[in-house]
């Protein structure tokens, strides 16, 4: 250890500084777990000293290699972390060994690029989501609002809605996500344009006075209905669908709204009545014949491939069920999106179903 040291500090010694980085993070790597807090912090201050004189090709190699490793040092990480963006980037992106607390360090105490590779962390929760949607760097926020895999709570929702008045780049993205709250989207309209206040007619719009109404509805039903899914569905479910039907709010936004919620009654009632298909068909489809009939009815009903994972995975864990998808599966789930219209993928489901 002290050779190292002594090296790190004299690189005219016969090693390159690049060579002991490698060798230094190596052993760090291989023994954290077995050396004392003196050794740890030697390590540490080698690395620390020589970032700057290593080639960062050299660093973010070293980044890369430790992103998805769940044996890595923590402070290792952490030292990594807070090197330039090019080297910290798949760390914030992929290391499982960050914790939220770090992140919401990193949030507060890092600069913007930092901040926007957070905002691009799959699954990050709403504690996170709060914290970067103060931040008033439109990059930040347009990360966050494109990440699908982010929980985002109704307070940012409407903190991020009023931001995008002045923030434009920030509107498509947002308008776009499924779960925005309805009522959000619908205030939108004042400022959006046009192409976007079509959008939002479109997948959000109803007649001013269903609503109240129809919200109000929604919340009864999410209140009281129970997350397992039952058969026949509730009363109650049966006249929200045929309500929001009738209004023209049945839209793919609600399917994604009330799957992120555990509703899984409401989104296979609300499924089966946008795609025109009977309940039970529907769901013997949906459910038992494989990745590409789920995509063709993500297809048919307006969902868009971006989100076709997150569907997948939240109406299987629903329902207890594997949700891998292999590679055959996924190429198929690109077929679908790239190939058929959506009358196409109607017509194909509704036969899917029939047999």
């Amino acid at each position: 250890m002290g050779r190292l040291a002594q090296l790190a500090m004299n690189p005219q010694a016969g090693a390159s500084r690049e060579e002991i980085y490698l060798a230094v993070a190596s052993l760090y790597r291989i023994q954290g777990a077995g050396l004392n807090e003196r050794e740890r912090e030697l390590m540490r201050e080698i690395l620390r000293r020589l970032t700057r004189d290593v080639e960062m090709a050299i660093r973010i190699a070293l980044a890369q290699r430790l992103a998805e490793d769940t044996t890595a040092p923590h402070d290792l990480i952490l030292l990594l972390v807070d090197d330039t963006i090019e080297v910290a980037r798949p760390l914030i992106i992929k290391s499982p060994l960050l914790t939220e607390s770090d992140v919401l360090k990193l949030i507060a105490e890092a600069g913007i690029s930092h901040q926007e590779a957070v905002a691009g962390r799959p699954h990050i929760g709403i504690p996170v989501t709060d914290a970067l949607a103060k931040s008033d760097h439109e990059s930040v926020l347009r990360a966050l609002v494109r990440n699908v895999t982010a929980k985002i709570s109704n307070t940012s929702y409407e903190a991020l809605v009023q931001k995008s008045r002045a923030l434009t780049g920030l509107q498509e993205p947002l308008v776009k996500r499924p779960d925005l709250p309805p009522q959000l989207a619908t205030n939108m309209c004042e400022w959006v344009s046009d192409a976007l206040k079509s959008y939002i007619t479109t997948n959000y719009g109803m007649a001013p006075k269903s609503v109240d109404s129809a919200l109000h509805d929604v919340h009864v039903v999410m209140q009281s209905e129970p997350p397992s899914p039952k058969d026949p569905p509730a009363d109650s479910a049966l006249k929200l669908i045929e309500k929001l039907s009738a209004s023209g709010q049945l839209k793919a936004g609600f399917l994604m709204r009330v799957l992120s919620q555990g509703q899984v009654d409401l989104f296979d009632l609300a499924f089966s009545k946008l795609v025109g298909v009977e309940l039970n068909c529907f769901r013997t489809g949906f459910y038992e014949k494989g990745a590409r009939v789920v995509a063709v009815a993500c297809r048919a009903a307006g969902i868009d491939r971006s989100v076709f994972n997150t569907v997948f995975n939240l109406s299987r864990q629903a329902r207890s069920m594997p949700c891998n998808l292999t590679s055959q599966d996924s190429n198929d789930v690109d077929l679908v999106f790239t190939s058929l219209t959506r009358q196409a993928a109607m017509d194909e489901l509704r036969g899917a179903l029939a047999t």
